[in-house]
């Protein structure tokens, strides 16, 4: 097998050690790779020219944003995908039930077997975990914000961003159309999930599964500040009950509406700006990448 696999280089100062680290681990598998560092905005790019170039496979090293990258230009093509889970969160990695270990993830890999899996869409854009509207892409603009021009830290700018949210408390007013019906709501998010995401007493944010070829909408049934605020409060301790903190529907299709002119958008933890409507759809099947046996 030959593949090439594809680095985020906004990795920082340790990114040389990195690569080194994963050629170490493909030789020791007995996988011949090269290892490469492109720019964020080119992960796709790359991808693409990777699976016209002759190689086995294309394997995304990073977080969830480089895999989604990578995995928006692969999907629809049968070149499989690996994942190397260096990100901060992983959770496209850990619902699929990759160790997330670099020298196990790269032996899944070599084991070589490849599994279809779902992707979501939002007006052409792939994503393999989420996509919201509302508080959260509001929140990670602020944050970025806040790292870039006051070089705060990652966290404490998402904290101070979720404080200044709170206080401001945006709300989105839309319509949600499904083709049976349209639900016009008032509410501070939209989640849309590739696939249904576990939300009770113990668990907040997994997937039992990822080739369900459904789209799972969730929004609040709290939607004043306060009624945020009790939710928020139940989702640090784990009491979220998906039957009355949440209206769910699982859909294959949809379209959000608004009057705005455009709206943030966020997919697998980026932020888009997108014209409405927004228009939904699960890819089933989409997807070829190397998973665990079982």
């Amino acid at each position: 097998m030959r593949a090439l696999v594809l680095c985020n280089f906004a990795a920082g100062m340790g990114l040389t050690a990195q690569i080194e680290h994963i050629e170490q681990a493909f030789r020791a598998s007995g996988l011949a790779a090269e290892v490469r560092a492109v720019r964020g905005d080119e992960l796709a790019a790359s991808a693409r020219m990777a699976a016209q170039s002759g190689v086995d496979a294309v394997v995304a090293a990073g977080g969830d944003g480089t895999i989604s990258a990578v995995a928006g230009a692969l999907a629809g093509t049968s070149m499989p995908m690996g994942v190397l889970p260096l990100g901060t969160l992983n959770h496209f990695a850990k619902d699929l039930g990759l160790p997330l270990e670099l020298e196990r993830a790269v032996r899944v890999i070599a084991a070589g077997r490849v599994r279809p899996v779902d992707v979501g869409e939002v007006n052409g854009r792939c994503f393999v975990n989420n996509s919201s509207i509302g508080l959260y892409p509001q929140i990670v603009t602020r944050r970025n914000e806040q790292c870039q021009r006051l070089g705060r830290g990652k966290w404490l700018a998402m904290g101070l961003a979720i404080i200044a949210m709170f206080h401001r408390y945006p709300v989105v007013r839309v319509v949600l159309e499904t083709g049976q019906r349209a639900f016009h709501r008032t509410t501070p998010f939209v989640f849309i999930g590739n696939n249904r995401y576990d939300i009770s007493l113990l668990s907040l944010g997994s997937r039992h599964r990822l080739d369900g070829g459904e789209l799972s909408v969730y929004f609040a049934n709290r939607p004043g500040r306060f009624g945020l605020l009790a939710l928020m409060a139940r989702a640090l301790f784990g009491r979220l009950n998906q039957a009355k903190d949440f209206e769910v529907l699982s859909l294959k299709t949809m379209r959000i509406d608004t009057h705005k002119s455009s709206l943030r958008v966020a997919c697998d933890g980026e932020v888009l700006r997108l014209q409405p409507p927004l228009n939904y759809r699960i890819r089933p099947g989409a997807l070829n990448v190397y998973a665990p046996v079982g």
